[in-house]
């Protein structure tokens, strides 16, 4: 961020007297409350800082790492005594105290737009780090940032930076907001639809490749064939031989070829029943297989037109959540796993992936599918926890996505996974539920 437009803003800031309420939305962002409504953005990516203002912005997660708890600790419904730029640099400031504290403390809310070191550190009067968004070792810098450590300053900058005006902060703040996120969105965008590609190419190469019904008959006859051949022959045919030349029924010769040597002319009989069998049981299976493909791939096409048509990052972050590092956690291919406001959402793929969510949901999840149609069965995983309606229409809208390539207005009931009874398979009843309308072309998640 240009040392210029954070100046300006300064200004703008000092106007405010109060920290109403400050945390973490993601990983590296914090929002700031100041005095009630006036709601600003601290994007710390190395290298990338900024700070914007939003028309909304959903909260990944609910943090709760030290730095989380000393930074609600410190400054939620704190005043603001001073607001500067420390050593007129990219080191933005704030002098706080707690206004319900019988005795005045103060704490400095440090915001470092430093590059390569940007952070965000949490002081006390004498600058001792309390906590740090980052903690930095000597090994790292000769700056340390670790709890109990008095903080150093920083060199001031060997230049004089140039002057870039801003007519409108407020407007600016938005811009700022709207250029960030296009870009990070259609940046995602491009890298999460190359990976579904990708997974759809594998998948559609697979469906292309299954062998016909007929021809899996066909050669089951065949092998069967064979076998009966072999057995009739059987004292004429010499041990370890590959190739096998026999009489037919109607008196033609039929060559065999073997894939390996066998001991005994039984042994190869039992060999190429054993091939005709597999055959047999893998054209009985086909349809299994087709069934379970097509619906893989239906699944991905839903997923990339998701993607493509999503308005904001938060859609994409909520699309792809971090996977839990956990070799011994096998995960069910068949099942979609989402995060939306710290609940786990459930979605299935395909019929298998529906009876899973069902039969391991628990009696107070929130079961979610659009109305008198088919559709992708949704648990929103509750704890006993009061769901939040905004939760609701996300998993809903997330139900129609994954069902529907047609763009419109969709019934979705809910209700909790109590009230659903399996019928069979993935086929169930409910009595009491309640319906929301879901808009697909509206920009919600």
């Amino acid at each position: 961020m240009k040392l210029s437009h954070l100046k300006q803003i300064t200004n703008y800031l000092q106007n405010f007297k109060k920290i109403s309420a400050i945390y973490r939305v993601s990983d590296s962002t914090i929002k700031i409350a100041f005095d009630k409504n006036d709601e600003i953005y601290f994007n710390m990516q190395r290298s990338n800082s900024n700070m914007y203002k939003a028309p909304s912005f959903s909260r990944s997660k609910v943090y709760n790492a030290p730095f989380d708890v000393i930074l609600a600790k410190r400054f939620n419904r704190c005043n603001i005594l001073g607001v500067e730029l420390l050593n007129d640099d990219k080191i933005l400031r704030f002098k706080t105290s707690i206004a319900s504290a019988y005795k005045q403390e103060i704490t400095y809310l440090q915001i470092e737009f430093t590059g390569k070191y940007t952070n965000i550190i949490i002081l006390d009067e004498e600058n001792l780090v309390l906590e740090a968004l980052r903690h930095v070792d000597l090994f790292s810098s000769f700056r340390e940032v670790r709890v109990g450590q008095k903080l150093l300053d920083i060199p001031n900058a060997p230049f004089v930076a140039k002057e870039y005006p801003i007519e409108d902060i407020e407007k600016f703040l938005y811009e700022q907001y709207y250029k960030e996120q296009n870009q990070k969105l259609s940046s995602l965008k491009k890298q999460k639809i190359s990976f579904l590609n990708k997974k759809l190419k594998k998948l559609e190469k697979l469906y292309n490749t299954l062998d016909d019904e007929d021809s899996l008959k066909k050669e089951a006859e065949k092998f069967q064939h064979y076998g009966n051949l072999v057995l009739s022959n059987i004292h004429n045919i010499k041990p370890y031989t590959l190739n096998i030349e026999v009489d037919d029924y109607d008196g033609s010769k039929v060559k065999i070829e073997l894939d390996k040597a066998y001991p005994s002319a039984s042994r190869i009989s039992t060999s190429l029943f054993t091939k005709s069998k597999k055959a047999k049981q893998k054209a009985k299976n086909l349809h299994i297989e087709e069934d379970s493909l097509s619906s893989k791939i239906e699944h991905l096409q839903l997923f990339i037109k998701t993607v493509e048509e999503a308005k904001d990052v938060a859609k994409i972050t909520l699309l792809f959540p971090k996977r839990e590092q956990n070799k011994k956690i096998k995960r069910d291919d068949s099942i979609e796993t989402f995060l939306i406001e710290g609940y786990k959402v459930s979605l299935g793929k395909n019929e298998k992936g529906n009876i899973s969510i069902l039969q391991n949901a628990r009696a107070r999840d929130v079961w979610i599918h659009m109305k008198d149609r088919p559709s992708a069965h949704v648990i929103i995983k509750t704890d006993k926890q009061n769901l939040p309606m905004s939760v609701i229409e996300s998993a809903s809208r997330l139900c129609v996505d994954f069902t529907m390539f047609e763009k419109g207005k969709y019934l979705v009931d809910y209700t909790p996974r109590r009230e659903v009874t399996i019928q069979h398979s993935a086929n169930v009843l409910y009595n009491k539920y309640k319906t929301i309308e879901i808009d697909t072309q509206s920009p919600i998640l």
